[in-house]
């Protein structure tokens, strides 16, 4: 296996993340989606495991953790969501700079007047890259240079897994930053608003992928019913 959860260290409470060191820093998720994916895809594995810091987004996670009786085991999951909370409301009570790469120039317009009412001592600024599999290398260094330009204070890269973690773990030498850095797919969208996240009823009972299911079933069957399948055999086999 590329990737086993028994060896991983994760974050194992949300007050972890009050604990996690100032100055540069790789934050990565980990759910059941990224761990199949990361058994058939090696740069993705060593993305996750090289990565500063691991945070379980998912109680499938958890819950695999205790029954392996890994090495970290999480008292619940810790959301991309969370992450995002957390160290946006902790930016904002000391002041500085935000840069948001990834997603359209729609739902970074929109997270950008979001961010204004929300943490006004914040100041936003964004990065639409190209909508396509991989960049050329021009494109990435234009992306690297904007991000560098900015010197921001927090840094969020959302372009869904594993393309974001991919992206962050092979350009991280390259990036002169001082801050911490988290990969957040799916969190853009949810702040913008242009995706519902789950309500709190089916957060609290680990049914955010049930909903997610429900509201989009042609584009998430395969990753939860199929996946969830997977993961669960992944799991026996580890």
């Amino acid at each position: 296996m590329l990737l086993k959860l028994t060896n991983l260290s994760l974050v194992e409470s949300r007050q972890g993340l009050a604990a996690l060191q100032e100055g540069k820093l790789l934050i990565n998720t980990i759910n059941a989606h990224s761990y199949n994916t990361a058994q058939k895809d090696k740069l993705f594995a060593e993305a996750l495991q090289r990565g500063d810091v691991l945070i379980p987004d998912g109680a499938s996670i958890v819950k695999a953790c205790r029954w392996l009786n890994a090495k970290s085991k999480p008292a619940g999951r810790i959301a991309g969501w969370d992450l995002f909370e957390f160290e946006m409301n902790k930016l904002n009570r000391r002041g500085g700079k935000c840069f948001f790469m990834g997603s359209s120039e729609k739902v970074l317009a929109l997270v950008k007047r979001r961010a204004a009412v929300d943490f006004p001592h914040i100041e936003v600024e964004t990065y639409s890259p190209p909508y396509k599999p991989e960049f050329s290398e021009e494109e990435n260094r234009a992306i690297v240079e904007a991000i560098n330009k900015a010197n921001p204070d927090l840094l969020w890269i959302g372009m869904t897994a594993p393309k974001q973690e991919k992206w962050a773990y092979t350009h991280w030498n390259e990036l002169n930053i001082h801050c911490h850095c988290g990969t957040i797919g799916a969190v853009f969208d949810f702040y913008a608003g242009t995706v519902k996240r789950a309500p709190a009823w089916w957060q609290r009972h680990s049914l955010e992928w049930c909903y997610r299911l429900l509201k989009e079933p042609r584009r998430m069957w395969r990753r939860y019913i199929i996946g969830n399948l997977l993961f669960m055999w992944n799991i026996c086999k580890e």
